[in-house]
C-alpha cells in the first residue's frame, strides 16, 4: 500500500489517498471501509443522452471523477478487484448526483477515502505500507512421493501446486529425481523473493541439492526447515516456528498463528483466557485484557450494526487500548482466523485470571 497523501475532511473526518498496490491492499481496504464513508476516485459510466442515435444503444461510457458514499463493498479476490458501491455525491457532471454507482478499484489505482477513522484501521493501513518492503514468500513442502507449494500472502497461504510421483520398490515405483524435477520446475516459475523448503526426514535436503544442481537460480533463495508433515499440516508448522518471519519479519499470519495456539492452550489448561463478547467485555472492564483477538470480518459486521452482539465492540477496543492492551485483528481467510471465528469472534488473552 502506498500512502500518497493525508489530511481533514468535513465534520471531523479524516482523509487519506492510497495506491492499492497488490491484491493483499485491496483485502486491506475491504476491511477499512463501512457504510456511509466517502470514497472518490476516476471511474467510467454509461451516460443516457436525449440523442436519438444513442438512445437505442443504451448511452456512452464516459470518464468521470466522483465521490460516493459507500453502501456496500465487495472483494473480488480471483477478479483483483475491489468494487465500491454507493450514491453518487459529488461529480465532474452535476446531472449523475444522487444516482448510484460502483467504483471497481484494482492494483495501481488512486482512491481516495473520507470517513472516521478507526485506529485499528489506520494501523492496517499504515502496516499494509511497511509490508511493501517484504519479501514475497513461498513455502514448499516435500516428502517422499508428494510435494506442495504454498504461497503466503496477507490474507492467508494459497496452494500453487501439488505433485505425487510414488518413490521406492513396487511396480509403479518412480525415481525420486521425477519428483525433484517437477518441483525444481515449479520453484522456476514463481516470482517470490524467498523460498522455504521443508518437510520430515532427508528428503527436502536432496531435494535441495537437485535443485542446487538443476535451477541454481532457485537454490540461492531456499531456506530448509524440518517440519513433521507436508502439505498444509507443514505450512502451518512453518508459520508457528516463526521460519516465515525471518524472511518477512511483518507476516500476519505467523503471529495470528502463534497467538490462536496460545488462546487454545489456554483454553484447555483453564488459564488466563476469556472467549466470547461477554467475556471479553468484562475482562475489559477490570483491565485484565493482554491481547486481544477479534476477526476482521465479525469487527466489520458488528461495526455496520448488523451483528448480533449487546456491546459496543468499539468500547471493548477503546478500553483495552486505554489500558495498555494490544489489539490484533485477525484474517477471516486464513485457518487461525476461523478457529477464532467458531469461538464467536472475539477473545483475549489475559493478564491473570477473573475466576
Amino acid at each position: 500500500m502506498r500512502i500518497s497523501s493525508r489530511g481533514h475532511g468535513e465534520e471531523g473526518r479524516e482523509r487519506m489517498t492510497l495506491v492499492p498496490e497488490n491484491v493483499d491492499d485491496l483485502w486491506h481496504l475491504s476491511h477499512v471501509l463501512e457504510s456511509g464513508d466517502l470514497v472518490s476516485g476516476d471511474t467510467t459510466r454509461r451516460i443516457q443522452r436525449d440523442d436519438e442515435q444513442l438512445r437505442d444503444t443504451g448511452g456512452q461510457r464516459e470518464h468521470l471523477f466522483v465521490t460516493i458514499e459507500v453502501d456496500d463493498v465487495e472483494f473480488a479476490r480471483f477478479a483483483n478487484r475491489l468494487r465500491v458501491g454507493g450514491e453518487i455525491v459529488d461529480c465532474s457532471r452535476e446531472d449523475q448526483l444522487g444516482h448510484h454507482h460502483t467504483i471497481n478499484v484494482e492494483e495501481h489505482d488512486e482512491v481516495t477515502i473520507e470517513k472516521h477513522f478507526k485506529p485499528d484501521q489506520v494501523e492496517r493501513i499504515e502496516a499494509a505500507e511497511e509490508a511493501a518492503e517484504n519479501a514475497d514468500v513461498a513455502i514448499a513442502t516435500v516428502e517422499e512421493g508428494e510435494a506442495h507449494i504454498h504461497t503466503v500472502a496477507q490474507y492467508g497461504t494459497e496452494e500453487r501446486f501439488s505433485f505425487t510421483a510414488p518413490t521406492g520398490k513396487g511396480e509403479y515405483a518412480r525415481p525420486r529425481s521425477e519428483l525433484f524435477a517437477e518441483l525444481g520446475k515449479a520453484l522456476s516459475r514463481m516470482d517470490v523473493d524467498a523460498i522455504i523448503l521443508a518437510g520430515p526426514g532427508f528428503t527436502k535436503q536432496d531435494a535441495r541439492d537437485y535443485i542446487a544442481e538443476n535451477h541454481a537460480e532457485v537454490a540461492d533463495l531456499l531456506t530448509v526447515v524440518d517440519t513433521a508433515a507436508v502439505g498444509d499440516r507443514g505450512v502451518h508448522e512453518v508459520l508457528k516456528r516463526g521460519a516465515v518471519d525471518e524472511v518477512q519479519t511483518q507476516t500476519r499470519i505467523s503471529k495470528e498463528a502463534s497467538l490462536l495456539d496460545d488462546l487454545m492452550e489456554g483454553i484447555a489448561t483453564g488459564e488466563k483466557v476469556a472467549y466470547g463478547i461477554d467475556e471479553v467485555a468484562e475482562a475489559a472492564e477490570f483491565g485484565a485484557v493482554e491481547t486481544l483477538l477479534v476477526v476482521d470480518d465479525r469487527l466489520r459486521q458488528e461495526r455496520q450494526g448488523d451483528g448480533d452482539w449487546d456491546v459496543d465492540v468499539n468500547e471493548v477496543i477503546q478500553t483495552v487500548e486505554r489500558q495498555g492492551g494490544e489489539v490484533t485483528v485477525f484474517s477471516g481467510e486464513f485457518d487461525p482466523g476461523q478457529q477464532l471465528r467458531n469461538l464467536g469472534g472475539i477473545a483475549a488473552l489475559l493478564r491473570y485470571r477473573l475466576q
